[in-house]
């Protein structure tokens, strides 16, 4: 069985479109996060970026990290490493 999933975006039905409300925008994040993290469109952008595009998205994910979940929850949630920690 995988760790990851993507289900969201190959269910999600709603609007896509960001500034109307709270739900539609975390889900409008979702949908192109999910989207940008395709195996395909990743082969494609990452030859392209720069150094400094990828410091940035790097940067970014890992703050929110570091912000919103405790270490516990990053390496559970983000790492799937159940074995942290027990």
């Amino acid at each position: 069985m995988k760790d990851h999933t993507h289900d969201f975006v190959e269910d999600y039905t709603g609007l896509v479109g960001y500034g109307l409300d709270r739900d539609t925008d975390e889900a409008t994040v979702q949908f192109y996060l999910q989207k940008f993290s395709d195996d395909v469109c990743m082969r494609k952008i990452l030859p392209r970026m720069e150094q400094k595009d990828l410091d940035t998205v790097f940067e970014l994910i890992s703050e929110l990290l570091r912000k919103h979940f405790s270490e516990p929850e990053y390496h559970a949630v983000f790492l799937k490493d159940e074995s942290h920690g027990s």
